[in-house]
């Protein structure tokens, strides 16, 4: 079926108090594991393309996003593509002729008066494009390889009177917001601010959405489920269950030189995470 916007997907999990899922995607295995996963749990997905994705594929963002929209049109749930951590603007431009529907747009790592110039500017003209938008305020951290920053350092967390504040002037769609998730976690032992995020919630009238959630234990991405995320984006765990698969694969066949082997113990494996995952937001 033809593409829907993040937009649609995420006002609707929003308004029956449920989540959208949201994976980064990296390969063509990972588009395939993303789709089968969903189309196995009935259930509509985001595929999301991050600003590391393209820069691991030489800065060409049409690859991917193409051969992630050809095989979504295929598929028998419906399905988002989403320009996720941008922050280089000439990137942004480049997300409406690539098909995407919405954009994350981070200027986080800015102090707060330079992220809401950049968020607003970025807003305004995507905006014009017909394109949905998230900002983040407070810091997931993990980005890049940098450690993620003490739970309780300046700006680590996001406070709900600024957060108000800054979706009220910048116009943003949705708001990743910063409540003890880490991005790029290996082990899922995250313990999220449940007290947070219900003020808020209770704050601000755009869907949230938790960044970093491949290391927020099930129990916990239902509670921040429950507490009013809106959309959960997941890359690493997707990661984790290829690379083991691969590696158990080679290792009781190290014979094989035959990529497309290996892949597909990675694909089907990711494809049981996605599923097994997406049925922990439901």
């Amino acid at each position: 079926m033809p593409l829907v916007t993040t937009g649609e997907l995420v006002t609707a999990a929003a308004a029956a108090r449920t989540a959208v899922p949201a994976f980064n995607i990296i390969t063509l295995e990972h588009v395939e594991a993303v789709l089968a996963g969903a189309e196995s749990a009935g259930a509509p997905v985001v595929l999301q393309v991050s600003e590391n994705a393209v820069a691991f594929r030489g800065g060409h963002l049409l690859p991917l996003a193409r051969a992630a929209t050809a095989a979504a049109e295929r598929s028998g749930v419906p399905v988002a593509l989403h320009l996720d951590h941008v922050q280089r603007d000439d990137l942004l431009r480049r997300a409406p002729d690539a098909g995407f529907g919405s954009v994350m747009y981070d200027a986080s790592r800015l102090p707060y008066p330079e992220n809401l110039a950049a968020t607003r500017a970025a807003v305004d003209w995507a905006h014009a494009q017909g394109l949905w938008i998230e900002a983040e305020l407070g810091q997931v951290g993990g980005k890049h390889g940098a450690p993620a920053l003490d739970a309780h350092a300046p700006g680590a967390r996001t406070d709900p009177d600024e957060a108000r504040a800054f979706v009220t002037d910048s116009g943003v769609d949705a708001l990743a917001v910063a409540i003890g998730s880490t991005h790029a976690m290996t082990t899922r032992t995250a313990a999220l601010d449940h007290a947070l995020l219900k003020r808020l919630s209770a704050a601000l009238d755009v869907p949230l959405v938790l960044h970093g959630s491949s290391g927020v234990p099930d129990g916990e991405l239902r509670a921040a489920v429950e507490g009013g995320i809106a959309k959960v984006n997941i890359g690493t765990a997707l990661n984790i269950a290829m690379t083991g698969a691969v590696r158990e694969f080679l290792a009781a066949r190290p014979e094989v030189v035959d990529p497309r082997k290996y892949l597909a113990a990675g694909r089907e494996a990711m494809a049981g995470a996605v599923a097994r995952l997406i049925g922990v937001l439901r």
